[in-house]
């Protein structure tokens, strides 16, 4: 049943899809802009939080998957299989700390009824559709400017108070809103505006990201939201995150936890695995996700990198400028020695 339904929203929706998908593209390439660049592909996949820094001057990142889950829900009897796809776009703007996205889902629902003798309904078409920019307002690690002290281990590596301040960015975006939508039927044709506050903490192999967010501001059902992101790092290639998501809102509220990992194939390409569970039954939610980011890399490299590390990167640059010069001194005290003896010897 699944599978064609998939078929049939090909047919049906893959036009509208279309002039969504070139209408993103257009828009994004239309920009020659700048934005925050790291070494490696900065995604904000797995996950349904979104990381304060930006994908990098002159990049073009896309970032898909697929997932699969079940709602069932107690009271309106209802067993409901999920298949969905997602894909989101995101480009630098202008300036170093902008960037433009664009993220679009694609669902399809098959309803159940575990009680009497109905056939199941299906349910497809574009669940979200938004457009919003992302400026990145104070970034901590810039302005590091801690000196190694090469005789002190302590004094390196002490508790820092000031890692507890954040990156902090404010996104703002368009969410498109259908009649055509099954999925909230009592929502009308429109835009409406949706904000959020995203901080983050970067400490070593850890990263801590958290989203606060006000959804479809101006309607009728407007919704909150708070997501919480820590990120683990297990070497360069592998990471691994816990993420626990609180929903509150007229048409929908919840409390939903989420787990999986990533893994770097290339520098530009990264794969992903995730789950999602939660902790009511009006409905119960169990969800499975398989995604992939990749990113087109046009960035200036003969740019400054941005060091997105705490302030390590700075660290370990002043600390060898540090040892070339003790070198230079140490030599020139042998110098000096040298010529000292050879004048006592004569």
């Amino acid at each position: 049943m699944i599978k064609s339904a998939i078929f049939d929203a090909y047919a049906n929706y893959m036009p509208q899809l279309k002039y969504i998908l070139a209408f993103l593209f257009v828009l994004s390439a239309s920009f020659n802009g700048l934005a925050q660049y790291t070494e490696t592909i900065n995604s904000n996949r797995p996950g349904a939080s979104q990381g304060a820094f930006s994908v990098g001057r002159q990049v073009v990142q896309a970032e898909a998957g697929v997932d699969f889950g079940n709602d069932s829900h107690r009271l309106l009897l209802t067993d409901t299989d999920i298949f969905g796809i997602n894909l989101g776009l995101r480009y630098g703007l202008l300036i170093e700390q902008l960037e433009l996205s664009g993220n679009l889902r694609y669902q399809i629902n098959q309803v159940g009824f575990t009680s009497g003798t109905a056939p199941d309904d299906v349910l497809q078409g574009l669940e979200t559709a938004q457009l919003g920019a992302k400026y990145l307002v104070y970034d901590p690690y810039k302005y590091e400017t801690d000196e190694v002290n090469l005789y002190s281990y302590h004094a390196n590596f002490k508790f820092k108070w000031r890692t507890l301040i954040p990156a902090v960015s404010v996104y703002a975006s368009a969410v498109f809103d259908f009649t055509t939508n099954p999925f909230i039927p009592i929502i009308e044709d429109g835009i409406s505006p949706s904000a959020s506050i995203i901080t983050q903490h970067n400490w070593g192999r850890w990263v801590w990201v958290n989203n606060i967010i006000y959804d479809r501001i101006t309607t009728d059902f407007p919704s909150y939201a708070w997501i919480t992101t820590m990120t683990h790092s297990f070497n360069p290639r592998i990471s691994g995150f816990a993420e626990f998501q609180l929903v509150n809102g007229d048409l929908y509220a919840d409390q939903i936890g989420r787990l999986g990992g990533a893994y770097l194939i290339t520098k530009d390409f990264q794969v992903d695995v995730s789950g999602l569970f939660n902790f009511k039954d009006t409905p119960s939610r169990w969800n499975v996700g398989l995604g992939v980011s990749y990113r087109f890399d046009f960035h200036d490299k003969d740019q400054q990198l941005e060091i997105k590390d705490g302030g390590k990167g700075n660290a370990q640059k002043q600390s060898d400028r540090i040892n070339k010069k003790n070198k230079k001194k140490n030599k020139r005290k042998d110098a000096i020695g040298s010529e000292g003896d050879d004048g006592g010897g004569n």
